[in-house]
């Protein structure tokens, strides 16, 4: 599989889909919320705000880097050039509007060529979203008591985390590792291939790397949740910095629940639903919630796709 597949596959169709069907979705939300108050909100928060949440998503991306970086030392890839790393990092955003953000497993595919094999780079990609989803769970809980309604979605994620969790225990591992060698199935193969993975992501994953993903985690999507407030904060939204992280961390679990790729639709509904129960005027919600996921979901998507290029061109000049 080469990096041409994955961007001018199936993947990439999707992508376009997804974000025709974003720009459908939130020109008919501007539409439902009256455009010239939705418009209006977009004046009222400015430019100085807008700017501030593109800034703290790009910290959440650097936090998240070092987080991943982290991993893969741990998996002894610790000689990977750092510039190289963090554009090829960078780049599997091109992929995240995709269900469960399958598509930055890219990146595993573009660090093949510096040495890191499949196992690695996949052990860190599970290891990164058990990682997210444990602290966006931990910083939805700050609000969670307001939207009780919302708590089975966070059971629900906190459940599959757990099973998780589970598997990348040794014990587990072995009994399902000795259930699929009395197979010889191409199921079996590739479900002992997922094991190996998750092996891998225990290695990666030691006491002390633990603690150090869950801060940088916190950091991370808590910067998104301020950029999400100072938004906020533009339109005199009487919400507290911690319950506006909290419904964004909500939004994210809904979005993701949605299974729709990069949570759109189910992240936007959740994230107007709960401001406008909140007391935030449908209009301001709406514009808020544009803003936002535009400064977060199709930021890293654009980024991506820009760092993506020079890699498509090789491939093409067959380098």
């Amino acid at each position: 599989m080469t990096d041409t597949h994955l961007v001018h596959g199936w993947r990439f169709r999707l992508l376009l889909l997804s974000a025709v069907i974003s720009a459908i979705g939130y020109i008919g939300f501007a539409l439902w919320g009256g455009w010239q108050e939705v418009w209006q909100a977009f004046t009222r928060i400015g430019a100085t705000a807008t700017s501030a949440a593109f800034i703290l998503s790009l910290i959440n991306y650097g936090l998240r880097f070092i987080r991943w970086n982290g991993y893969l030392v741990e998996l002894g890839c610790s000689s990977l050039p750092s510039a190289e790393h963090l554009r090829i990092y960078l780049a599997g955003f091109a992929l995240t509007a995709t269900p469960g953000k399958a598509g930055e497993a890219l990146r595993t595919v573009l660090l093949k060529p510096l040495g890191v094999p499949y196992s690695n780079s996949f052990a860190a990609l599970v290891s990164e979203r058990l990682a997210d989803i444990a602290v966006v769970l931990l910083l939805s809980l700050l609000g969670i008591a307001a939207y009780p309604e919302l708590f089975p979605i966070a059971l629900v994620f906190l459940a599959a985390m757990g099973g998780f969790v589970a598997i990348l225990m040794p014990a587990p591992q072995r009994w399902v590792r000795s259930g699929l060698s009395r197979r010889n199935s191409q199921f079996s193969q590739l479900m002992m291939k997922v094991v190996n993975v998750f092996a891998q992501a225990r290695r990666c994953n030691p006491p002390g790397m633990i603690v150090k993903g869950l801060i940088l985690g916190v950091l991370a999507w808590a910067a998104e949740g301020l950029g999400f407030w100072f938004l906020l904060e533009q339109v005199d939204a009487n919400i507290s910095w911690y319950l506006a992280i909290s419904i964004y961390c909500l939004s994210m679990l809904a979005g993701a629940a949605s299974f729709m790729p990069g949570g759109i639709g189910g992240a936007e509904a959740a994230m107007t639903a709960m401001l406008t129960l909140s007391g935030v005027p449908l209009p301001i919600a709406i514009a808020v919630t544009v803003l936002i996921r535009l400064a977060t979901l199709w930021f890293a998507v654009v980024i991506g796709l820009f760092l993506l290029i020079p890699y498509l061109a090789k491939t093409k000049n067959g380098k």
